[in-house]
């Protein structure tokens, strides 16, 4: 099996060698950007399995470069290591295409037990076969092009974490999601802090959903959600 190509953003250099060699000891093929410019320009020039992605870096912080990655690549796991623990943030991150996030300090065995979890859930991921759209009671979603329809109408262009949260929710349409279960599959753990985060996307599906009244995100009291329609 080939190594898995890991690039690092992150302007710390003591930290980003630390982190490079731990990785490459765990034969991880690691390249490393000081900058969201010479991130951009690695990925441009080539194909990489996963990006460990720091938010605080100078000339495009971490999440311009995740802003401009997804314009071109939607697949590709995204790991943010952070200094920022406001749930705010860390949403931020999600929306704009993030996957994970890991708080600074961290451990260097937890930061090689996420990727390899990213790894092993964006390969059974890209081989699942979504539909091209989905009907919603009035509505038509496409996953594959993150899009939410009105009538004909195009609503928004949903985030890559509103996307895939609809994802289970359609599929388990009129049954109940359970919240466990569904942070652990799109957030890597069910912490009270991730599951704020997840508050926080339902609440902006809701939104989207608001203009057909037989369209709800039912909160199941200790359970999860249930979208009816």
């Amino acid at each position: 099996m080939s190594q898995p190509s890991v690039l690092l953003l992150e302007d710390e250099p003591q930290l980003a060698k630390i982190v490079m060699e731990s990785l490459q000891s765990r034969d991880f093929n690691v390249t490393h950007a000081a900058n969201g410019l010479q991130g951009l320009d690695a990925v441009r020039a080539t194909a990489f399995d996963i990006c460990v992605v720091d938010v605080m870096l100078p000339l495009m912080d971490g999440f311009t470069f995740v802003q401009e990655l997804r314009k071109t690549d939607t697949k590709t796991p995204v790991l943010f290591l952070t200094a920022k623990s406001m749930t705010e943030d860390v949403v931020r991150g999600f929306e704009l295409g993030g996957n994970d996030y890991l708080k600074k300090p961290f451990s260097l065995e937890e930061l090689v037990l996420r990727l390899k979890e990213l790894l092993r859930r964006n390969g059974s991921t890209a081989a699942d076969k979504s539909p091209e759209t989905i009907a919603i009671g009035a509505y038509t979603f496409a996953p594959q092009k993150q899009e939410l329809w009105y009538k004909q109408e195009l609503v928004t262009k949903l985030s890559h974490r509103e996307s895939e949260l609809l994802k289970l929710l359609v599929q388990q349409k009129n049954q109940v999601l359970d919240r466990k279960a569904s942070l652990l599959k799109l957030w890597g753990d069910d912490s009270f802090f991730n599951g704020r985060s997840m508050d926080v996307f339902i609440s902006k599906l809701r939104k989207h959903l608001k203009k057909d009244p037989a369209v709800e995100i039912l909160n199941i009291r200790g359970v999860g959600y249930k979208l009816v329609s």
